[in-house]
């Protein structure tokens, strides 16, 4: 199963992705884990920690984890 993630509209890498989704406690875990070939993005392996993420990117992690990139910011409210 793919879980959305929200990520608005701002700019966004990869090492920010793990740690939003909760995937990880800390950015240095986030790292380790990219660093040793263990998430995907888009299917591919990414090795590069600060690699710029866009709204539609798929991210997966070995154990099974997958989550897309979303921007479900709210719409205005009337008054």
């Amino acid at each position: 199963m793919v879980d959305p993630l929200n990520v608005g509209d701002r700019a966004i890498n990869l090492t920010q992705v793990l740690k939003l989704a909760n995937w990880v406690m800390h950015g240095g875990e986030a790292k380790a884990l990219i660093s040793e070939g263990m998430v995907r993005v888009n299917g591919e392996v990414e090795l590069r920690k600060r690699r710029k993420m866009a709204l539609g990117d798929r991210v997966e992690m070995e154990d099974g984890r997958s989550l897309i990139l979303v921007n479900n910011a709210s719409p205005p409210t009337s008054p």
